[in-house]
Order: C-alpha cells, then structure tokens, then sequence
C-alpha cells in the first residue's frame, strides 16, 4: 500500500481561511440569493474539519475591508489555539495608517494585511503613492502583504516590488487564473514575472471556485499548479483551503485531496515545505 501524501509531516498549516459572523456585518461580495456561505462561520464550525484532516494551525484572512472585522478576528485569534496568524485590513492610504497598524500590532498574532485589490475600481491601486506609502510602514514593521488580485493586476507587482523592495508578499489564490474556461494566459507569463521577484510567494488556494463549480476535477487544477511550481518552486508556495469560500464548489477534504494530488511528483522535503513549512517561515508563525 502506498504511504499517506502526509505521512511523516509533523504540521501541517492552512494559510487561507476567512471567519465570519453575519450579525455583527455584510459582506457585499457575496452571491445573491441564498448560498452555502451566507451564514456564520466560526471556530467552532471549522475545528472538528482541521482535526478531521490532520490540519494543525491555520492563518485567517480578512474578507471585509473594515478594522470592525479586524479587531473580530484578532479577538478569535486571541482566543482560538489553532489559529496561528491574523492577515488583517488596514487602511494603507489612509494617513493614520503607521497609528493604526503600530496599536494593532499590540494584538497577538498579527503576521499581515490584505486590501481586496480584486474589489477596488482602481487597477492601480497597488501603485499609487498613497498605497506605495502605506505599505512602505508596513515592510518597516516587518509584516507581510497578501496580494489578492486578478489576472490584470500581476503587471503592477514588479512595479510595486522596486518601490518598496523590503515588502514580504505572496499572492493569494495564484491570482485567479481563468481556470473554468481553460485559459493560461497572458496570466502565465505575468506570474512568471512576478515569481522572478525574490522572496514572493504564492499560495495554491482559491482555485475550485475558480473552475466550474459542478464537475471540476483535479485535472482541470493541474496546469496551473504546474505552472506555478515551475516558476516559483515548491519553497515559495503555501497551501490554502479558502474555507469556507471553498464551500460554494468542494468540501475541505476535496480542496486538500486535490492540492495533495496536484503536487504528487513533490519530493517528501517539498511536500512538508508546501503543506506548512513555507506558511510558518512566510508569516513567522509560532507553530
């Protein structure tokens, strides 16, 4: 019998997943109507699916551009052991934004910041002064930046990367390739460049919901996990659940299982590096 893909990996860590309770806010982005994923998640719902799938620490991630939501998950985290790490929302052209992050940081296990790149009107958001700004204070604290972005946006990050050299970033969910229609580029090549940038990584999360929700298959993942694999390397890439986005097209165990199966020709070194090792380094985890 062939051995377990985790076998011998003594953590394995989640680096993408959101909690959310729909009584204290709304969340726009969400689908009309009713969904699997209009409903309150928390800890109590996510654990018993960690423990289920050996899945020991875990970061949580912003989903709403609010320093409510903040001072929500930095409270979770306080008081949740499984939870590792807080990628947080400031607001990074806002002139208070050094006051801001300097009290949150006061909090225990804030590791970074995401803005919804994806949402915002402005495709060059990543680029303007006030944003350049803003993320310069956060490269001086030390904390990381999750890049959730588009196709059309990677084409800012090399731009971004000469102006503030000292920023930590991976991009989340490979940047949303157009997985459903079989598409490869021009995101291919644009991730390619971003992958040429030292010390960027990029977390292998988000892409069910990128493929057809009903009949998805691992097959229709691996090219892009094999892209990015060729140009960033297994020691710059982090798995992620996405959980519970991932909800709207697979349940935890698939999205791992699919991961697992993507990376199969990984070394055992490689395979420990992607499942946690990459995720503890990134954010400075105490795991």
């Amino acid at each position: 019998m062939a051995s377990s893909p985790i076998a011998g990996i003594d953590t394995i860590v989640d680096s993408h997943h959101h909690f959310w309770d729909l009584s204290k806010l709304d969340y726009a982005w969400m689908p009309a109507g009713e969904s699997v994923i209009k409903r309150t998640y928390l800890p109590a719902d996510l654990r018993p699916v960690l423990r289920q799938n050996d899945v020991s620490k875990t970061v949580v991630v912003q989903a709403h551009q609010s320093l409510d939501e903040t001072e929500f998950l930095l409270d979770i985290a306080r008081d949740t052991d499984f939870v590792a790490g807080v990628v947080a929302w400031v607001d990074l052209q806002s002139p208070n934004v050094g006051v801001d992050l300097d009290r949150l940081m006061r909090r225990p296990k804030l590791v970074g910041v995401r803005h919804q790149v994806e949402d915002d009107p402005d495709d060059d958001w990543l680029v303007r002064s006030e944003t350049v700004r803003g993320l310069r204070m956060l490269a001086e604290r030390g904390l990381a930046y999750d890049v959730l972005a588009r196709p059309r946006h990677l084409s800012r990050v090399p731009d971004l990367a000469e102006r503030v050299p000292d920023l930590r970033m991976v991009i989340d969910h490979i940047a949303k390739p157009l997985i459903k229609d079989g598409v490869m580029g021009p995101w291919a090549s644009d991730i390619a460049a971003v992958a040429e940038i030292p010390g960027v990584h990029c977390k292998v999360s988000g892409m069910v919901t990128e493929a057809d929700h009903e009949t998805w298959t691992v097959a229709d993942l691996i090219p892009y996990v094999a892209h990015v694999v060729d140009v960033f390397g297994y020691d710059r890439l982090m798995f992620g659940s996405d959980w519970p986005v991932c909800l709207l097209a697979s349940g935890y165990d698939r999205v791992l299982d699919a991961a697992l199966e993507a990376v199969a020709p990984a070394t055992p070194a490689n395979r420990a590096a992607f499942l946690g090792r990459n995720a503890i380094r990134f954010y400075g985890l105490d795991a």
